[in-house]
C-alpha cells in the first residue's frame, strides 16, 4: 500500500507550478476516459485543477507559468481558458525539471486544501477514499454560508439548514430538508421528501423522492430513484439506481473498513465509508451494497442484488 503523504504549501517566491503525473487507483473510474484526474473531479462547480490553481495564485500573485506533463492538452486547454493570463506549456523531460528556478511542484492527483491552521496543505489523492475525505473537507472549509442562484426553483416547503450553495437551473421540490455544506450542481433536480447533508451532487443529477444522501460525492449526471439510501460514498459519472437502493457504510464489528485493491484487501483507516461506484453503472432496484465494495465502471447489478464481492 503506497503511503500517502500530506505537505504544507510554501510558495514564497515561485513563478512555476510544476504539474507530474503519478500513480493512483482513481484512473478512469469515476469519469470515462479522464485524462487528468483533478480536471475531471468537480468541486463547488469548477474542475478541482481550477480550485488548485486559484488557490496557489492567491497565496502568491508572482506565479505566471504552469507546467504539464506531455499529452495533457486537454487539461492545457481548461487551464488556458480559466487563466488566460498564464503561460501554460507542456514538458517530455523530467530529469530538466529540477534545474527550474523557483517552481513549486506538485501531484496532477492532488488538492490544494485550507487546514485548521488557515494555512493551506496539499493532499494526494491516490485512493478512491481520499477522493471522499478531500473531496469534502473543500466542501466543509468553501462553503461558509447560503448562496442561492436566482436561476434556481426552491419549494416553499423545502427546508435549508447551514451553509449551501445552490448552482444555476437547479430545481428543488416540496418537503425536502437541505442540511450544509451541501453544494447542488447546476441544472440538478430533488424531488419530494429528500434528506441530503454534508455532500456535493454533481451537475445534472436527479433524485427521486423519500432518498437519504449523506457524507457522499456524486460526480454528476447520476440519476437515483425512491427511497434509496446513500452514504459515505462516491458514485462516479452516469449512474442510474432503481429504488430501494442501499448502502451500508458500517462493519457490525466497528473495526476500520476495509477496500481491495487489485488483489490485496487494505484498510481504509475510516469507520464509516460505503461505496465506490464506477461511472455508467446502473445498480437495480433493492440492491444492497456492503461497506468499502467497489464496483467497477459500466456494470450492471441485478436487481436485488446483495453486492458482497
Amino acid at each position: 500500500m503506497q503511503t500517502v503523504t500530506t505537505s504544507p504549501l510554501r510558495t514564497g517566491a515561485k513563478k512555476t507550478i510544476v504539474f507530474e503525473n503519478r500513480s493512483h487507483w482513481v484512473e478512469n473510474l469515476l469519469v470515462e476516459n479522464s485524462e487528468c484526474l483533478t480536471s475531471a473531479l468537480s468541486i463547488i462547480g469548477k474542475p478541482l485543477i481550477v480550485y488548485n490553481v486559484e488557490k496557489l495564485i492567491a497565496e502568491n500573485q508572482s506565479i505566471d507559468h504552469i507546467l504539464l506533463p506531455h499529452n495533457f492538452s486537454h487539461t492545457a486547454d481548461l487551464l488556458q481558458t480559466s487563466f488566460p493570463q498564464m503561460q501554460i506549456d507542456e514538458y517530455e523531460d523530467e530529469t530538466r525539471l529540477a534545474n527550474l528556478p523557483e517552481c513549486l511542484i506538485l501531484s496532477l492527483n492532488s488538492a490544494v486544501v485550507r487546514s485548521q491552521s488557515t494555512d493551506y496543505v496539499i493532499k494526494p489523492i491516490v485512493y478512491p477514499w481520499d477522493v471522499l475525505k478531500i473531496m469534502l473537507e473543500i466542501l466543509e472549509n468553501e462553503v461558509q454560508e447560503t448562496s442561492i442562484s436566482k436561476d434556481s426553483s426552491i419549494a416553499d416547503l423545502t427546508v435549508i439548514k447551514g451553509p449551501c450553495m445552490i448552482d444555476d437551473g437547479v430545481c428543488i421540490d416540496d418537503f425536502n430538508k437541505i442540511i450544509g455544506p451541501v453544494y447542488i450542481g447546476k441544472n440538478s433536480k430533488i424531488g419530494t421528501g429528500n434528506l441530503i447533508r454534508n455532500c456535493t451532487i454533481g451537475s445534472k443529477s436527479s433524485i427521486g423522492f423519500g432518498c437519504e444522501i449523506a457524507r457522499t460525492v456524486m460526480m454528476g449526471s447520476t440519476k437515483i430513484s425512491h427511497h434509496d439510501i446513500i452514504l459515505d460514498s462516491i458514485v462516479g459519472h452516469n449512474t442510474w439506481m432503481g429504488a430501494f437502493v442501499g448502502t451500508t457504510n458500517l462493519l457490525l464489528n466497528n473495526e476500520t473498513v476495509k477496500y481491495k485493491l487489485g488483489d490485496v484487501l487494505v484498510s481504509t483507516g475510516l469507520e464509516h465509508f460505503g461505496s465506490v461506484m464506477g461511472c455508467n453503472s446502473a445498480i437495480g432496484a433493492g440492491t444492497i451494497i456492503l461497506p468499502g465494495r467497489h464496483i467497477p465502471p459500466n456494470s450492471i447489478l441485478q436487481a436485488g442484488t446483495i453486492f458482497s464481492k
